[in-house]
């Protein structure tokens, strides 16, 4: 029973560990005649590759992916893609300390007790570095979009970071990609690093919130009653490390709300299409698209490897006291916001497949 793929006609298995000579992911389900190459998916992966800055691990990985199978001379043949990244950097010893030792919040605990071993290098499969598949993965998904639905496109950013939250007056989707945070306001950029860097300083990390919009999704994608468009993007997200939480559109604030202010009140637009007078639903109702931006947000914990010792026990049992050595994420939410921007593509590629395979265009026609 394999438990390392997810997907319905879009399926995306994952392989490899953190410190093995490689790891990566076969694609199954891409439509065929899809433009596609090392480069274009290159480009996603270099904005999750480790070592770019200051703020994030300073393990320095080329990231350079290969195809190996499922496209033939630029374009995608229909059959499984798969796909290889080389781990190149790996320091194994500066785990040999804790192969006896559970670290306070990792895998390494359940791992062991699950399967009767663990692999202590970096978390082996439990290691961020996994993520990395998945957004080459991601690329493919890209790319099959654009083909299926020209000009959508998915963004990610950071909103929070411990005690920092953006102002979302001051939004400004152009200064996303302009800074190490992926925050969307410049001017609040030096603050967040002045933070980050008084938190390494003193031997911890950080929690953030990382929010991801998918913009120009057609309105009937995703299906009732368990394979809704959010019930498959919150699995998306939650199965991504470190993610303990996982919202769609206004999320655990709608609780706050009364059925008056949530409700999106619709109109008839001049195009004779419907809009919305707002989007607390996240674009998504009865779990089918509506046509507004997609909206999720996931909030991710602080990183547990951090030089300041906790308590924990080694596998006989005996008490220990740990210092997580190596080149670890201070705020591993960072390099998040493409592991959340690949993993909605892959969602949204996959009900664009099904809806095309059971209804094709949409049925219902509003103002006929």
């Amino acid at each position: 029973m394999s438990m390392n793929s997810f997907g319905h006609l879009f399926r995306v298995t994952t392989w490899g560990e953190s410190h093995g000579p490689a790891l990566g992911a076969t694609v199954d389900g891409c439509p065929p005649n899809v433009p596609l190459d090392p480069a274009i998916l290159q480009h996603w992966l270099d904005r999750r590759r480790p070592g770019q800055n200051k703020h994030t691990t300073q393990r320095n990985e080329p990231d350079a992916v290969k195809i190996l199978s499922g496209v033939f001379e630029g374009k995608s043949t229909g059959t499984p893609i798969q796909l290889m990244i080389e781990n190149t950097d790996q320091r194994s010893k500066d785990y040999g300390d804790i192969a006896q030792t559970f670290r306070p919040g990792h895998a390494d605990i359940t791992y062991f007790q699950k399967y009767g071993n663990r692999d202590y290098r970096g978390g082996g499969r439990s290691s961020a570095r996994e993520t990395a598949a998945r957004v080459a993965a991601g690329g493919v998904a890209r790319a099959a979009i654009q083909a299926l639905v020209p000009g959508m496109q998915i963004t990610g950013y950071m909103t929070q970071m411990g005690e920092m939250e953006i102002d979302r007056t001051r939004f400004d989707w152009d200064a996303i990609g302009q800074n190490d945070f992926w925050i969307p306001d410049a001017a609040a950029v030096q603050d967040w690093e002045n933070y980050l860097l008084g938190l390494r300083k003193a031997h911890d990390s950080v929690g953030a919130v990382v929010e991801v919009v998918a913009r120009g999704v057609p309105a009937g994608i995703g299906a009732p009653v368990y394979s809704k468009l959010d019930t498959d993007l919150a699995a998306a997200m939650m199965s991504i490390n470190a993610v303990k939480a996982v919202e769609i559109g206004e999320g655990m604030n709608a609780a706050r709300l009364k059925g008056s202010q949530n409700a999106d009140e619709i109109f008839m637009g001049n195009d004779g299409q419907p809009v919305y007078s707002s989007n607390h639903a996240g674009g998504i109702l009865g779990g089918i698209s509506t046509g507004q931006d997609v909206v999720v947000r996931f909030a991710v914990k602080p990183t547990s490897s951090i030089l300041t010792p906790r308590q924990s026990i080694r596998k006989d049992g005996s008490a220990a006291e740990v210092i997580t050595k190596g080149r670890h994420d201070p705020c591993v939410g960072i390099r998040a916001v493409p592991v959340a921007e690949a993993m909605m593509a892959c969602v949204i590629l996959d009900h664009l497949l099904l809806h095309r395979g059971q209804i094709g265009t949409n049925q219902g026609t509003i103002g006929a």
